[in-house]
């Protein structure tokens, strides 16, 4: 039931679920400690590019 989470978490922070997902899971091989989690968060993230 997570997926659900962090969909209604994105949709309550304005943020596309879909173009979150696929973000966050391209970026989370890179990750080499939990401060990188950080910006990943719903309520943190922002859209690639910046927008």
């Amino acid at each position: 039931m997570a997926h659900g989470t962090i969909v209604i978490s994105c949709r309550r922070h304005g943020k596309d679920p879909l173009a979150y997902l696929r973000d966050v899971l391209s970026r989370l091989p890179a990750m080499t400690s939990r401060d990188d989690l950080v910006p990943l968060l719903p309520a943190n993230w922002v859209t690639p590019g910046g927008k």
